[in-house]
């Protein structure tokens, strides 16, 4: 029987998840009208749908630091403040506001990414794996609300920048919550190790392992984000209907989020459910982008609860692979930091290819390669290994 608190941690965890995607996918099905009103080339759009996955990069590693000078719940909330602040300002009507906003919200972003995990790991231990599921799909579900309805919004509100700003709203609402009945515990909740044992974590092989893992995966993913209406739109749909196509995908990712976690809790490891999820996500992009037009809706669900597991499993490697909430902040502050900046080259480098004149099927053949190549990282990183709370050194640990 969960305990009170228990019941709150987990409907706050959710209400902040729902804000860690839309600021990146709410831009996508706008790219084009972004690009015909801003006067943006397809290097300038690679550069805005790049930023925010780079400055969540590079802010993750930041977030256990802040734990310690704040504690983990105020460093939460000044995330939300600043991921509210940034939506705003990308719709202000003055020069650089769009790009600089985006980085804002990226890094935000980043650093409530990299604390909710080990706050998961602190406040429900033994169902950390399943709780990392549920979070993902509130991740999904934000991700979705932001593809399905930016071009409704833009309709409503009368403006893209109004519609962009609008999600702040989300943020404010949720950071309000938070302050109103977030945990609260004695120590700071993650504290940090001294630099050696960072370097000795990244003397791993497995942390390695699932930092490839989760920047292979996370950069498809933010592909999708941040271009796949565009290409759909290349293959001849309209604005809307590509957006929704992304928003049905991304909707599907709810069911492969929670249920990826259950799946990898039944066999001795996590490397079957791993490359089940990446096989859905290949043969998604093939009938998508590849495929007749009328594969739309079973290649949009394949892509939806391939992406949803990867990203979901990905997660929950941060917690399997580690013994406690320490360590899974560590661990998750290092992979993230390190797979979000590997990640934010996947956008950038499609907007330099659809520049250069490539075709959407040709970027699709080589975002299946790129599948492939995750498959081998999957493998190690799924076997079942443990880092311990002492100096990084792999445990063989069975569930």
């Amino acid at each position: 029987m969960l305990s009170r608190r228990s019941v709150t941690f987990i409907l706050l965890m959710v209400v902040v998840g729902l804000n860690l995607r839309p600021a990146l996918s709410s831009v996508a099905p706008l790219l084009t009208r972004l690009q015909e009103a801003a006067g943006l080339s397809p290097a300038a759009a690679g550069v805005l749908t790049t930023l925010p996955v780079l400055f969540l990069g590079l802010a993750a590693p930041v977030a256990p630091l802040l734990a310690k000078r704040l504690g983990s719940e105020r460093a939460l909330s000044a995330a939300l403040l600043l991921l509210a602040a940034g939506l705003i300002l990308r719709g202000l009507p003055l020069p650089g506001v769009l790009f600089i906003g985006s980085a804002m919200a990226g890094a935000a972003i980043g650093i409530s990414g990299t604390l909710l995990p080990a706050l998961v790991k602190r406040e429900l231990p033994e169902s950390a794996d399943l709780l990392t599921g549920l979070y993902t799909m509130a991740l999904c579900l934000g991700g979705a609300l932001g593809a399905g309805f930016s071009v409704p919004l833009t309709v409503w509100l009368g403006s893209w920048q109004a519609s962009l700003m609008s999600w702040s709203l989300l943020a404010l609402f949720a950071l309000i919550l938070w302050q109103w009945q977030m945990p609260s515990t004695s120590s700071h909740g993650m504290p940090q190790p001294p630099s050696s044992g960072l370097l000795k974590l990244l003397r791993k092989p497995l942390t390695w392992q699932v930092m490839l893992f989760m920047g292979i995966q996370s950069s498809m993913a933010y592909i999708v984000f941040g271009w796949l209406p565009t290409l759909l739109v290349d293959r001849g749909y309209d604005e809307a209907s590509a957006g929704w196509t992304m928003a049905i995908s991304i909707m599907c990712q709810l069911v492969s989020a929670l249920g990826a976690p259950w799946l990898a809790r039944m066999g001795s490891d996590q490397r079957p459910a791993l490359l089940l999820v990446l096989f859905s996500t290949a043969l998604g992009l093939w009938l998508l982008l590849i495929a007749p037009l009328a594969w739309k809706w079973p290649g949009a669900i394949l892509l939806g609860l391939g992406q949803g597991g990867s990203f979901s499993l990905a997660l929950s490697l941060l917690v399997l692979r580690t013994a406690t909430s320490r360590l899974a902040g560590q661990l998750s502050g290092l992979v993230q930091g390190g797979g979000y900046t590997i990640a934010a080259i996947g956008p950038f480098s499609v907007g330099l290819l659809l520049q250069s004149g490539v075709h959407a099927d040709q970027i699709a053949w080589l975002l299946i390669s790129l599948v492939g190549v995750c498959c081998g990282f999957a493998l190690l990183a799924g076997r079942t290994r443990q880092l311990d709370d002492q100096s990084g050194k792999l445990l063989v640990h069975r569930y």
